[in-house]
């Protein structure tokens, strides 16, 4: 009896564990070129500083990003009437000290808005993909409130006509899915982080989002995770059973960067210059 009850219990552990590295599994047949992006570091949300005239997010910070010849990791969504702009919050509130969404104003109501303490304005993305053109690779985070992910393709058809090096992100599964079936051969990264351990309110959707648990259907390119949780078993299986590359987020120090560089491959970094592209004199 007790020799039974141990054999089922095997079982069932062995079929969790297969069961639970399938869920994890990223794209691992057909994977396109993600070489260029492991070049370079990507400045969070441009080359910023929130308290002068180039704060996140704006045209200022982006053309500083590119002046140092730094990728740039940028936040998108889509306007009431239908403009894909450069915002990261979903709510003005803390950027442009306005109450409302994004979502819920036109392009033209957001222009009545500044950045922080500055003169600068919410970016279109197609003002942004001009200005690049292409001298720089892009992280492009796709901001997507809930499982309605119709942006997608409003922004997609934008980076389609875009001739330079992007990738596309998001903490929204649904975002990566969309892009899977419409768009397979754009590079595709599943954001995520320990959320229990950030204080996000906890529930089982966000369970499954710490411990890529929706990979088996989004089969995303690479793993950008909060480098504060980098101990996550889905994160480290990722990276070294099958191999993916895994971006950092968000590095704020040089010695941050310096303790990581064995965990990841892309690092996405803030509030300081790395070392490899600091100007001197």
């Amino acid at each position: 009896m007790i020799l039974t009850v141990i054999k089922i219990t095997l079982v069932c552990v062995s079929a969790l564990a297969i069961l639970y590295m399938l869920a994890i599994m990223p794209r691992v047949f057909n994977r396109p070129d993600t070489t260029l992006f492991q070049k370079v570091y990507f400045a969070h949300r441009g080359l910023h500083d929130n308290a002068s005239d180039a704060p996140e997010n704006s045209m200022a910070a982006f053309r500083k990003a590119v002046e140092a010849g730094l990728g740039m990791e940028l936040d998108v969504q889509v306007t009431k009437d239908g403009v894909p702009v450069i915002f990261h919050d979903f709510k003005l509130g803390r950027v442009c000290g306005v109450e409302g969404k994004v979502v819920n104003q036109t392009y033209e109501e957001l222009q009545a808005y500044t950045l922080c303490q500055s003169d600068e304005r919410i970016p279109k993305l197609s003002d942004l993909l001009a200005m690049v053109d292409g001298r720089v690779p892009l992280i492009v985070e796709i901001k997507a409130e809930t499982a309605d992910v119709s942006c997608c393709a409003i922004i997609d058809r934008l980076l389609r006509a875009y001739k330079g090096a992007y990738c596309i992100e998001s903490f929204n599964p649904m975002v990566l899915w969309w892009f899977r079936r419409n768009h397979g051969s754009v590079v595709r990264g599943q954001l995520s982080s320990n959320f229990r351990r950030e204080g996000v309110y906890w529930n089982v959707l966000y369970f499954a989002m710490t411990h890529l648990l929706f990979n088996f259907l989004t089969k995303p390119d690479f793993i950008a995770y909060n480098h504060k949780f980098s101990e996550e078993p889905g994160r480290r299986i990722c990276r070294r059973l099958y191999r993916h590359p895994a971006a950092a987020w968000t590095i704020r120090s040089q010695q941050e960067l310096e303790a990581r560089k064995g965990e990841y491959d892309v690092f996405i970094f803030d509030s300081f210059l790395p070392v490899k592209v600091k100007k001197t004199g």
